[in-house]
């Protein structure tokens, strides 16, 4: 079963909409711990704030369940704040606390004389390392983005794929079975959904 976290804020309509044109079948919507339990994979899809997103996946008792599925080596694909989650502290508007899953904080970017922030649009991919997250990409692909807050990776060995904008900063991630992009794939047009044709045929590992 592919569970989907419905946390109130995300991106639902179009990440499942992407997901049924690629076929994806026996697809859940996750609003309580109970609906995790007989998950094969897992997304978090995210839009919104940092901070009102782990408030809510704190109230819908989320947080420990999730994180118990990835300790048993479901795969997990964190979209943009679903990516920002799972690092320790987030500095939107204060600091509030992640999932802790993967080290490091999350960001503001800096001022910009010559670039605008929310970054917002289109940037190519600088892919670091191979993975089965990424097959079938390569350096001319493109993605969508729309953030003001990147993550900064205490290891900087789980960026398997980074953007320049300003700074270079981490488009995607990678540990064991844990992933994240920080773009939206479902707006990326083919590259995001060779992503997440990808993400639905990887195995679950054999912990």
């Amino acid at each position: 079963m592919l569970a989907v976290i419905d946390y109130g804020a995300g991106n639902l309509r179009s990440v499942l909409h992407a997901l049924k044109h690629l076929g994806a079948r026996d697809m859940q919507l996750v609003q309580n711990p109970d609906q995790l339990l007989g998950a094969t994979k897992i997304i978090l899809p995210g839009v919104g704030a940092f901070g009102a997103g782990m408030a809510q996946m704190r109230a819908q008792k989320l947080v420990a369940p999730l994180k118990a599925a990835l300790n048993a080596g479901i795969p997990y694909l964190g979209i943009c704040v679903g990516m920002q989650m799972l690092y320790e502290v987030g500095e939107e508007m204060g600091e509030h606390e992640g999932m802790c899953i993967l080290g490091g904080r999350v960001k503001r970017f800096p001022h910009f004389p010559d670039r605008k922030v929310p970054h917002m649009g289109w940037n190519r991919l600088n892919i670091r390392h191979e993975s089965g997250l990424l097959a079938g990409l390569d350096e001319s692909s493109y993605a969508y983005f729309v953030h003001s807050f990147y993550c900064d990776p205490a290891d900087d060995d789980t960026v398997i794929g980074s953007v320049d904008y300003g700074i270079e900063f981490a488009a995607i991630v990678q540990r064991d079975n844990i992933y994240g992009v920080q773009f939206h794939p479902e707006k990326s047009q083919s590259t995001g959904l060779r992503i997440l044709s990808n993400f639905l045929r990887l195995q679950e590992r054999q912990c």
